[in-house]
């Protein structure tokens, strides 16, 4: 049938070509809509009334067509092909030739053409919502089925136009209807229309979505599956479809898409059957269907890797080997957890179960392990504990501030300022670590036979790794940490003090049109200097002697919609 289809659809495009062909014209197509009127008229201002009426219908010259029935031409003769004027007006959405030719006595309902369709069919399947509109009210019969036993609606659900199937359906049409071949609308959207719509709308009519076809008793979710049609199967699975249900042959959907391989389908179709309690998953299914338990895993799996990395290291064992493979067990452990259950739509878990997981072993290592014992409680671990609150304080009112982007009302957009807080929670951040760094090196000193002065670099280094492996692993985390947040808040500085501007305003300054933006920089109307962009952005006053700048930004600037985005409103 699909074959037939396309071959068609073939002949119908060379009988529109070999009409036009003799006159040394070629179109676009009929199913393009020709050309239009104005078009025609520029470009063959001399020579259009020389055009067959076929022609002259086909490209809606309606002077042409009008002086042609004048003169006597009958509108309801068909061509040599069986095709009438009246089919080629509707195909092309000649709209006003339609009203003038049936005036003139045309059949509406006229059978024509190598499917045997009416007018109404062939503009449904062009979608012309507004020919079809237009024929139907002259009284067009969009049940009336052409030469493949196809109705109006079955043709705009197979051919994805949703508009004329939901006008069809308005206007009385069996939202279940089967054509000729026991086919309803549904399954040939679930066939044919890889999208949301038509399918979407025809389940919001109570459509019988677990109908099987005629012949080979095939439900929609089979024909979905057949043509391998994702976005539908998941649009039906939620939409209670039976995933047990049986063709003739007895094969189920979940049959279906085995024999053809497609783990997608597999998995979703399997998962819809244990939701529906047809299938007893197992515990550990059930753990790899839970995507707060996933999530809590790529959580958690940072944490574990780096105690493991860490401990094997500095275990009493002097074979190198043996560590080795527990070294090769912990990336087999990891390489299983992620296959089983990260899921990397969650895209940010796991960098934050690192981070989150170098902090908390470097602040363990701190508190429970034998730093030097001259360093004392006032003038170290108060600061460090001090200093820990403030930056877990700091990071979580920067993680839930509003970044700016207003979608309230107008006084409550006037109330939300943009802030450049990632600043305070990096400054915070960067002296734990610099603390560690600074408590490793007497460590070391106290607890290792070596010496950097006498050793040299390489040989200190390899000796104050065997000698206190977790220290210095842990020391090679904060290393890591050090180098990007000293290189974050140095950049931040930079922007505040050099270029008074925010980091969301430095990556979107083209979008902004108070930024003057070159290839080399980008100039600020909020820079006031270096010195003065400090005082204000730190708001520093200096018991009175020194006054930020308060600006009250919501009167300088009229709010407007950013276009350029498309995410609401904002001020800038």
């Amino acid at each position: 049938r699909e074959r037939e289809r396309e071959r068609e659809r073939e002949r119908e495009t060379c009988l529109w070509f070999s009409s036009v062909l003799s006159q040394e014209i070629k179109p676009q197509s009929h199913y393009n809509h020709g050309y239009s009127e104005s078009v025609s008229r520029k470009n063959h201002v001399d020579d259009y009334s020389t055009w067959d009426i076929v022609k002259a219908t086909q490209y809606g010259i309606f002077e042409r067509c009008r002086e042609l029935v004048e003169a006597g031409f009958d509108v309801r003769q068909p061509d040599k092909e069986n095709v009438t004027l009246l089919h080629w007006a509707a195909i092309n959405n000649r709209i006003d030739l339609v009203k003038y030719y049936i005036s003139k006595g045309a059949i509406v309902d006229q059978l024509g053409g190598d499917l045997n369709s009416t007018p109404l069919h062939w503009a449904t399947r062009q979608g012309h919502l507004s020919m079809v509109v237009q024929l139907m009210k002259y009284g067009a019969d969009p049940s009336l089925i052409d030469g493949e036993g196809c109705s109006c609606v079955h043709l705009a659900a197979q051919f994805g136009h949703t508009s004329i199937v939901a006008y069809l359906i308005a206007k009385g049409q069996d939202v279940d209807m089967m054509d000729q071949n026991g086919m309803t609308p549904l399954m040939w959207a679930a066939y044919r229309t890889h999208s949301v719509d038509p399918t979407r709308l025809l389940l919001t009519f109570n459509v019988s979505v677990n109908l099987g076809d005629k012949y080979h008793k095939n439900t929609a979710l089979h024909w979905a599956v057949l043509a391998g049609n994702t976005t539908v199967i998941s649009l039906l699975l939620d939409a209670n479809a039976n995933v047990d249900a049986q063709n003739i042959k007895g094969e189920t959907p979940l049959d279906l898409a085995k024999q053809r391989k497609n783990v997608w389908m597999i998995n979703h179709l399997q998962e819809a059957r244990q939701a529906k309690g047809y299938d007893s998953p197992s515990y550990l299914k059930r753990l790899k269907m839970d995507k707060e338990f996933r999530q809590k895993v790529m959580l958690g799996t940072p944490f574990l890797v780096i105690w493991l990395i860490g401990f094997i290291a500095d275990l009493d064992i002097d074979s190198w080997l043996i560590k080795g493979v527990m070294y090769t067990g912990v990336w087999v452990t990891v390489q299983c957890l992620s296959k089983a259950f990260f899921d990397h739509s969650m895209h940010s878990a796991l960098p934050l179960g690192i981070y989150l997981a170098t902090k908390f072993w470097m602040y363990t290592t701190c508190v429970f392990l034998d730093f030097p014992e001259h360093l004392s409680f006032s003038t170290v671990h108060l600061p460090f504990l001090i200093n820990t609150l403030a930056l877990f304080y700091n990071f979580g009112k920067s993680w839930k501030s509003d970044p700016g982007i207003i979608k309230a009302s107008e006084e409550q957009k006037k109330k939300v300022t943009v802030f450049e807080v990632g600043i305070i929670a990096t400054s915070w951040a960067i002296f734990p670590i610099w603390l560690y760094l600074c408590l490793s090196l007497p460590d070391w000193r106290i607890h290792c036979a070596t010496s950097y002065t006498k050793d040299g670099f390489w040989l200190y280094l390899t000796q104050i790794a065997s000698c206190s492996p977790w220290i210095f692993w842990m020391f090679i985390n904060s290393v890591f940490h050090f180098m990007w947040v000293a290189v974050l808040i140095m950049c931040q500085l930079y922007q505040i003090a050099a270029l008074g501007i925010t980091t969301n305003e430095r990556m979107n300054a083209r979008r902004y049109k108070h930024f003057k933006v070159t290839a080399t920089s980008i100039e600020s109307p909020f820079n006031h200097g270096c010195v003065r962009n400090l005082i204000d952005f730190f708001e520093i006053r200096c018991c009175g002697l020194i006054r930020p700048v308060a600006v009250d930004w919501t009167t300088q600037y009229t709010i407007e919609y950013d276009q350029t985005s498309g995410s609401g409103y904002q001020l800038v």
